[in-house]
C-alpha cells in the first residue's frame, strides 16, 4: 500500500509508456491500435486513492476498467501518476479537457475511461513525447507525483 498518501481520496493522471505498437481487444471498443509513445489517463477515486494506484501499477490483475487493459498489457508501463489529492470528481473532467486543449496530447480512443461523464470525449490522450511534469505545475499548484520505482512522491 502507498503509504505517502495522506489524503486518500483525489483525481490523478497516470502517465503510461507504449514501448511498442499494441493491437489490444476491448469489448467495448473491439481493436484497437496503440501508437508506440506516451499515454496520458486521467481518473479518481473518491475513497481508496492509493489502492487504485497500486492496482494501476500491477501487471497481474483481473481486467475491470478499460484502463486495466493497458496496464496489464505486456507493451505498457505505469511510469508515474500526478496525484491532485483531495480534489472532487468533477475536477477529473475539468483536467481532461485541460488535456483536450493542449496540443501536446491528442485523443486516444474516444469513449475510453469516462463512461460516467457527459462532458469529455475521452479520458485518455496521447502524446509522441513524454509529458513534462512542468506541464501540471504551470495549471496546479497543489500536487504530487508518484514514481512506482521510488514509491516516493515529490
Amino acid at each position: 500500500m502507498l503509504k505517502t498518501i495522506e489524503c486518500d481520496k483525489g483525481i490523478y493522471c497516470l502517465i503510461l509508456k507504449c514501448s511498442e505498437p499494441a493491437l489490444i481487444y476491448m469489448p467495448k471498443f473491439k481493436s484497437v491500435q496503440f501508437n508506440k509513445g506516451y499515454y496520458c489517463y486521467i481518473g479518481s477515486a473518491q475513497k481508496n486513492l492509493s489502492a487504485r494506484l497500486e492496482r494501476h501499477f500491477r501487471k497481474n490483475k483481473t481486467i475491470h476498467w478499460h484502463i486495466d487493459y493497458l496496464t496489464a498489457n505486456k507493451n505498457f508501463s505505469a511510469e508515474e501518476a500526478v496525484i491532485f489529492k483531495g480534489k472532487a470528481k468533477p475536477f477529473e473532467c475539468e483536467l481532461s479537457q485541460d488535456f483536450a486543449k493542449n496540443r501536446k496530447f491528442r485523443t486516444a480512443v474516444p469513449g475510453f475511461g469516462n463512461s460516467d461523464c457527459k462532458e469529455c470525449l475521452t479520458h485518455l490522450y496521447y502524446s509522441a513525447g513524454k509529458p513534462s511534469y512542468s506541464h501540471f505545475i504551470s495549471l496546479y499548484q497543489s500536487i504530487e507525483r508518484l514514481i512506482p520505482s521510488s514509491r516516493k512522491t515529490f
